[in-house]
């Protein structure tokens, strides 16, 4: 069985940002040369995701103010983790709605993804660096 690693960086210049990552998943599969195996992407930091779904900006939208409404950003000090002086509480349950990872098929060399799936990098507290790791194992 063969394995490949590589980490994606990702500094939003927005607090959220929703980033289609499937065209460098894509690449990873190349590089790794396995071509039937699976495919585990996630996200390496507490308020960030990665997910599956479609990439239509009214649906990112909606993500957007569905998010806000169950976790709102503000005001800040409806949060207890809050109280240690950051203001991310929101982005780290806005993370544990949308999901830490993925793991997608990898058959015959490429990701084996239905019609409309892209998967995407989720950032809720952004405007620094964070990584994704990209994890394939496989024949």
């Amino acid at each position: 069985m063969k394995t490949y690693r590589k980490e994606l960086w990702f500094n939003t210049p927005t607090r959220r940002a929703f980033i289609n990552i499937t065209p460098m998943v894509e690449e990873c599969v190349r590089e790794s040369g396995i071509r039937e195996g699976l495919v585990l992407c996630n996200a390496m930091h507490i308020t960030a995701s990665v997910f599956i779904n479609d990439d239509e900006p009214g649906l990112h939208a909606d993500f957007e103010a569905w998010l806000e409404q169950l976790a709102p950003e503000k005001p800040y000090s409806q949060y207890r983790h809050n109280d240690t002086g950051e203001t991310n509480a929101d982005a780290h349950l806005k993370r544990t709605i949308m999901g830490r990872e993925v793991v997608v098929a990898i058959t015959n060399g490429r990701l084996d993804l239905g019609p409309w799936e892209r998967l995407f990098y989720g950032e809720f507290d952004g405007q620094r660096p964070k990584r994704v790791l990209v994890k394939i194992i496989g024949e």
